[in-house]
């Protein structure tokens, strides 16, 4: 079973943590599963940005991003080319290292 490393994040596992992950579910549903609260304004339907994350490893292993999901990273605040949108990216059978962003697009227009 892979495992996905989460590095650490001060709100959302500020120790970092290591989860097992079944190949097929995305990321945030093993992140879910693990008291990880990722934010999923849009409930996981990939009409918003605030599950961003960044696959700091194992990023080839998942499937390409469809127009839609690109189309959404665009607006992504901090947007990396190993960006991804993690209720879109399905784990497959490698190992992940995820790094949480530490703003969404939320948080950044609630600072102005």
């Amino acid at each position: 079973m892979p495992q996905i490393v989460f590095l650490p994040n001060e709100e959302h596992c500020p120790e970092g943590a290591v989860v097992e992950a079944k190949a097929g579910e995305t990321i945030i549903e093993a992140a879910l599963r693990n008291g990880i609260e990722i934010e999923h304004a849009c409930e996981m339907s990939c009409a918003c940005t605030t599950c961003h994350v960044i696959v700091r490893e194992g990023f080839n292993s998942l499937e390409a991003s469809d127009e839609l999901e690109d189309d959404m990273l665009d607006k992504a605040w901090g947007l990396e080319p190993e960006s991804r949108l993690s209720c879109q990216a399905r784990v497959a059978d490698q190992d992940l290292v995820v790094e949480i962003p530490r703003y969404t697009i939320n948080q950044v227009s609630e600072k102005h």
